[in-house]
């Protein structure tokens, strides 16, 4: 997913959005914040959905309040059967859902002050400082 399709959207909705008083929720990713090799256009388009929704915030409010989510690890195919080893890399403990995803949806939708702002969902991993040997972690070069 792209920056066009949002930033359009809320172009072409601007005017119902104002008179509806609206909310707007953009999905990014935690890869806004943090690479892997050769995500450079992944990374930038997330990065984009990020400053959109502060730009939006501050153009369209107080009418319209505009956050965003960034997903980390979010399981989507009905996976059960993660290692322990994987569970154990999350400091919440497990794999994240949908539903994580939808509870904060339905909260930024209930707000009334919170605007402007990127909040992300990935059992606390932005959190967590990784070297080479922690939690049996192994970098390889290949």
């Amino acid at each position: 997913m792209g920056l066009k399709a949002p930033y359009e959207l809320s172009r072409l909705c601007r005017d119902e959005l104002i008179k509806n008083r609206g909310r707007i929720i953009n999905i990014a990713s935690s890869r806004a914040f943090q690479s892997e090799p050769d995500s450079e256009a992944y990374a930038s388009a997330k990065g984009g959905i990020v400053a959109l929704t502060h730009a939006l915030a501050i153009s369209l409010g107080p009418d319209v309040l505009v956050n965003c989510i960034a997903p980390g690890w979010i399981e989507v195919n009905d996976q059960t059967g993660h290692s322990p080893t994987d569970k154990a890399s999350i400091p919440a403990g497990k794999v994240g859902t949908p539903k994580d995803i939808s509870k904060m949806v339905l909260f930024l939708c209930q707000q009334d002050f919170i605007t402007g702002e990127t909040i992300t969902i990935d059992g606390g991993m932005n959190k967590r400082m990784i070297y080479h040997g922690d939690w049996n972690w192994q970098y390889n070069l290949t």
